[in-house]
């Protein structure tokens, strides 16, 4: 007697679970798909910047022309403005990267 009762709720469980690994493979298979993830530099900041540290941080080629430069400056400025809760120091050394990349003479962090 306990056997059919066995063997429906067997059966009952295994399309249930049926059911939820078909719905998971739909969600899964649907779904965007994820950019990698950035790698970032792992180390501080050189004591003098270069054209190498400047381009890490704006996160553009070292030859990169100046519209992607300013570009990539307003980008990253926004990002880490100190009028929107960022640092000063990392505000000043974005602005320097600026300033080696496009040029503008050696002027030095504050910091």
């Amino acid at each position: 007697m306990a056997t059919p009762l066995v063997a429906g709720l067997s059966v009952a469980a295994v399309a249930m679970g049926s059911r939820y690994a078909i719905q998971a493979w739909q969600v899964f298979r649907t779904r965007a798909a994820m950019p990698r993830m950035r790698r970032f530099y792992p180390g501080g900041f050189e004591r003098e910047m270069t054209r190498r540290e400047a381009a890490l941080i704006l996160g553009v080629r070292e030859r990169a022309a100046i519209d992607k430069i300013k570009e990539a400056h307003k980008r990253v400025m926004v990002a880490n403005h100190p009028d929107a809760g960022g640092s000063h120091y990392i505000a000043s050394k974005i602005n320097e990267a600026k300033d080696m990349l496009t040029g503008k003479g050696k002027s030095g962090s504050v910091f």
